[in-house]
């Protein structure tokens, strides 16, 4: 199974960065040249996202900064050491591969850059959101409910024995 959780990650990690590479620099957009793909439900919008989602905890500051790569570095080494010692079923591990991806995307980004890039905004007619985000996002959030959804706390270390003790 660790098969699928790393080859999850590697594929969740590639492809938000070539989807960054294509979106910035083969298509050029830019904060002053946006780009409609499908408006107003999809739209390539230029963001540099110094926070959290939405912007939260972005006061652009080196010491948040290095906080949030920190944080995000101890969360994807939590959910690694999880999925490797509690035998979690195949989807668990794409999932957990799948957030692990995406949140190293997201790191990358802020050691290479200082901030995370984005790109993507979805709005509806009448309803102009300004927010933007990235596919690492995308898969950082699916990798989190697929581990909700598809892991499993029957197979940790500690239930497993107490079984045997049974």
């Amino acid at each position: 199974m660790a098969r699928a959780f790393t080859l999850s990650a590697l594929v969740a990690f590639a492809i938000d960065q070539i989807s960054k590479y294509l979106v910035i620099h083969v298509l050029g957009v830019s904060a002053l040249r946006p780009m409609d793909v499908f408006p107003p439900y999809l739209n390539f919008r230029y963001g540099e996202n110094t926070g959290i989602n939405f912007g939260l905890f972005g006061d652009g500051s080196e010491a948040s900064r290095w906080i949030l790569i920190g944080l995000a570095l101890v969360i994807c080494i939590g959910v690694t050491i999880w999925l490797r010692r509690s035998a979690q079923p195949k989807w668990a591990q794409i999932s957990g591969g799948f957030l692990v991806g995406g949140a190293l995307a997201n790191v990358f980004d802020r050691l290479a850059y200082g901030y995370v890039l984005d790109f993507l905004n979805n709005s509806l007619p009448g309803i102009n959101n300004p927010f933007v985000y990235n596919l690492a996002d995308v898969f950082i959030f699916a990798g989190a409910f697929g581990l909700i959804l598809f892991g499993s706390d029957k197979n940790t270390p500690k239930r497993a024995a107490r079984k045997k003790r049974q």
